[in-house]
């Protein structure tokens, strides 16, 4: 019989204009994990089997219980269909604050990234106290590199990562989101 999640362990949702980010449910594994068998993943830290795929999975649940926050399950609005993941990403290590975004093959190239990581960056902000943030993008990764400039990210700086290179974009602070993307 399985357990029930941590008790105490409360992850809000948020909604946009097309999307619920929500926690994660067992039954978006399965697009989690062909996510992370198929090569765009490579940016993601895949492509990997189940097994991985499994423990990259349980580690954004594990996120929310020791940081207090995490990512979300992203969800279409419309149909309730999974699209993957964006949210607050800081694991031990890291070299601070993160706004991260994964989607599934099927829903790239329309929005939804952008409309996601938008949403995250508010909450980073409103509901969890941040000043600042960053996103890092695998060199090459032209797809996220957009999604952060159309965010307002700029280029930092870039560092090692993944046996490549990282580019660090910083985003905007609580105060110039706000004036350039009004609610």
């Amino acid at each position: 019989m399985p357990q029930a999640p941590l008790s105490g362990l409360t992850i809000p949702s948020f909604e946009s204009e097309r999307l619920r980010l929500r926690p994660f449910a067992e039954a978006d594994f399965e697009g989690m994990a062909r996510f992370f068998a198929d090569p765009v993943s490579a940016t993601y830290g895949g492509p990997c089997g189940r097994d991985e795929a499994w423990r990259k999975f349980a580690a954004y649940f594990g996120h929310w219980a020791l940081r207090g926050y995490g990512p979300w399950a992203l969800e279409r609005k419309a149909d309730g269909v999974f699209l993957g993941l964006s949210g607050l990403w800081f694991p031990e290590g890291w070299l601070e604050p993160e706004i991260t975004w994964a989607l599934l093959p099927e829903a790239q190239g329309q929005g939804y990234a952008t409309e996601a990581a938008r949403a995250a960056l508010r909450a980073a902000y409103s509901d969890f106290g941040w000043r600042s943030a960053v996103s890092v993008i695998a060199s090459g990764n032209q797809a996220s590199v957009q999604v952060a400039e159309r965010l307002g990210a700029t280029l930092e700086r870039s560092i090692p990562f993944r046996g490549g290179e990282g580019l660090v974009y910083r985003h905007l602070g609580p105060e110039a989101l706000e004036a350039s993307h009004p609610h």
